[in-house]
């Protein structure tokens, strides 16, 4: 046994952790059966207070019975896909799996760090929303749609294409339209909270646009072997962006997350940002609401991206494919062996049920790939959102330089209009690691390369 078992049997970090070490390798030691530890250490973890005078367990013991909030007897069951995960990713998964509300969890080979549950984590609960388990760009999303564009004109029509994401959408933090876009999405009902509400009007100036951080719009080229829907198997122009819910869903996420800690004062402070909402509460039922809504918003803004983008080219659409992360989803599940209705958060994630299609990118000089889910169970039928974060901004910031990314953008024929040197290729882990990580939870479907990438301009502030 090591530290990742201790973790998945919901041992803190800190001393209890140290202790649970110490216990292992003085077991070890003593020559005691090996294939008795795992049951050993878990008898002391689900009652701690029995062994607190025990010789060879009693420190163990004692720090477990100081940790500042009572362990659950059984974590939540939770798997892991992928190999050499940041540690503390999957310490956040742990954590979340030893809340009182949750049921399983999952963690996608793309994790990394976020606030309260990992980015790439997955976690089912009972009848409980968790604002920060949902995420801070509430449905965030990815939409590809093939044009009917011909190859050549990727070239060709370069600047034509240039002109068009420039004229039909904006990157940046804050930015607006002048001439607002029209959508059904801005007739609905948006006093379900005092947050949507106060922000309609910001929602709509922003509708359409961008944002910044790893939000992007591209054209590439998309691959298929065989037909998709109604497109044949062939080599063609696709469309592909990246944003979500813009300054409403960072509002949105900002005022119910806080609400939800000011409910959970107990929560020890590495759990703090795992704060819930009972569905049957007001906050939960108003949280999810405004939530759903959010995700109306953000699928308007992709929906009107692609419209304008190929309107302005006088392109036909031949196939359109969206999916969406960061979200909570009220689904039936198998867990231990018992299907049943769970709530389950997506953060950094995405639904990978049988034959639901979805699109997971790489980065500006990476692959996206084309998708189809395969409805695994013990992954709460979910896929990873992407490559995943090797590094911090801050971190690549420090380490990268122009001369070095616009030499591999030009290795991979890709054109970058702006960009942030914290969104570099090499920030991002081997996107074909992550997929042959998650073999079992997708197949491929196509492949999407980047040839023309937009992003928020150097300097901009990150809102992903």
């Amino acid at each position: 046994m090591n530290t990742k078992d201790l973790i998945r049997l919901g041992v803190p970090p800190g001393e209890a952790r140290r202790r649970g070490l110490d216990f292992i390798a003085r077991y070890i030691l003593k020559g005691l059966a090996k294939a008795n530890l795992r049951a050993e250490v878990e008898a002391v973890v689900r009652h701690p207070a029995a062994f607190v005078d025990d010789e060879l367990r009693g420190e163990f013991a004692k720090a477990l019975t100081r940790v500042e909030r009572p362990i659950r007897e059984a974590p939540a069951a939770w798997r892991q896909w992928g190999e050499d995960l940041d540690p503390e990713s999957v310490n956040q998964m742990a954590r979340a799996c030893q809340l009182p509300i949750a049921a399983a969890g999952a963690l996608m080979p793309d994790a990394h760090v976020g606030y309260g549950l990992p980015i790439g984590g997955v976690l089912a609960t009972n009848n409980a929303v968790i604002p920060y388990a949902v995420g801070v760009d509430i449905a965030c999303r990815m939409k590809l749609t093939v044009l009917d564009l011909p190859l050549r004109d990727l070239e060709r029509r370069r600047e034509k294409l240039i002109t068009a994401i420039e004229a039909e959408t904006r990157f940046g933090v804050g930015v607006t339209f002048r001439h607002r876009r029209e959508h059904k999405v801005m007739d609905a009902d948006w006093s379900v909270s005092p947050v949507t509400k106060q922000n309609q009007d910001r929602a709509w100036a922003q509708l359409g646009t961008s944002g910044s951080g790893n939000h992007f719009v591209e054209f590439g080229v998309f691959r298929i072997e065989e037909s998709v829907r109604d497109l044949p198997p062939g080599v063609y122009v696709a469309l592909l962006s990246h944003s979500g819910s813009r300054g409403t869903g960072a509002a949105v996420c900002d005022y119910y997350s806080k609400l939800a800690m000011a409910r959970h004062p107990d929560l020890p402070k590495e759990q703090r940002n795992l704060a819930w909402f009972s569905l049957d509460s007001e906050e939960g039922r108003e949280y999810w609401a405004a939530m759903e809504l959010m995700g109306d918003y953000a699928a308007a803004n992709h929906a009107l991206i692609h419209q304008h983008l190929a309107r302005h080219l006088g392109l036909e659409v031949l196939l359109d494919v969206e999916n969406h992360h960061n979200f909570a989803w009220k689904e039936r599940q198998v867990i231990d062996g018992v299907e049943r209705e769970v709530i389950v958060h997506r953060k950094g994630a995405t639904p990978a049920g049988i034959g639901v299609m979805g699109v997971i990118p790489g980065s500006m000089a990476t692959p996206g790939f084309l998708v189809r889910g395969k409805g695994n169970a013990a992954a709460l039928q979910s896929a990873s959102h992407g490559a995943g974060r090797v590094m911090s901004r801050s971190k690549a910031m420090q380490t990268f330089e122009w001369g070095t990314v616009n030499r591999v953008l030009k290795e991979r024929g890709v054109k970058l209009l702006s960009a942030g040197l914290d969104e570099a290729p090499m920030v991002y882990k081997d996107i074909h690691v992550v997929m042959a990580a998650q073999r079992d939870l997708v197949e491929v479907l196509g492949q999407f390369d980047p040839k023309l990438v937009k992003m928020a301009p150097h300097g901009e502030r990150a809102e992903d």
